[in-house]
């Protein structure tokens, strides 16, 4: 999976494999009995949560979200494999809060901006808080392009295991 010239703050992929789903999750199944020291997984009917875990784990730490589906078609025994790498759930969550806030800030103030030109007021201060608002935009990009960057050894490490437990060879280190 390339993920250093996507826009994406969280690279996904998608794989087919020629199992049933039964049988490819079975083999996550597995997996969770002999787990290699420093991975999670969680295991949820189809849902599977695969993560970094112990001395290894950082704020930016990746966790890859797996999403087992029956592959549509005349292939009745294929699996479609959607694979979605992300920060954690608290991570996100307060990224998006913040990115709300940001939002909610400069529709207001595009309102009092709007409401200010028009009965002619000076829109020197809310100009200069949606100029803000936009900074903060760019910001968070760049700061979340720079926390995915930060795991994208790990997401190479987690890409690895899955790799090694649905019997996909190695890829192609970059």
């Amino acid at each position: 999976m390339e993920t250093h010239d996507d826009i994406r703050l969280r690279p996904r992929f998608y794989k087919d494999i020629d199992e049933n789903i039964e049988t490819v999750r079975q083999k996550f199944i597995d997996y969770t009995k002999h787990v290699s020291p420093g991975f999670l997984m969680k295991i949820r009917n189809n849902h599977i949560q695969f993560t970094i875990q112990g001395e290894k784990q950082r704020y930016w730490s990746p966790h890859l979200s797996i999403e087992l589906e029956e592959k549509e078609g005349n292939e009745k025994y294929a699996t479609h494999i959607r694979g979605l790498f992300g920060p954690s759930q608290t991570l996100w969550t307060f990224f998006i809060f913040l990115h709300f806030i940001i939002a909610g800030i400069f529709i207001l103030f595009s309102v009092f901006c709007f409401s200010n030109y028009t009965i002619h007021q000076s829109i020197k201060t809310d100009l200069i808080v949606l100029t803000l608002m936009l900074f903060c935009w760019v910001l968070f990009y760049f700061i979340g392009r720079q926390t995915r960057s930060n795991g994208y050894r790990q997401m190479d490490e987690l890409e690895d295991e899955f790799n090694k437990i649905v019997g996909i060879g190695k890829r192609e280190k970059r």
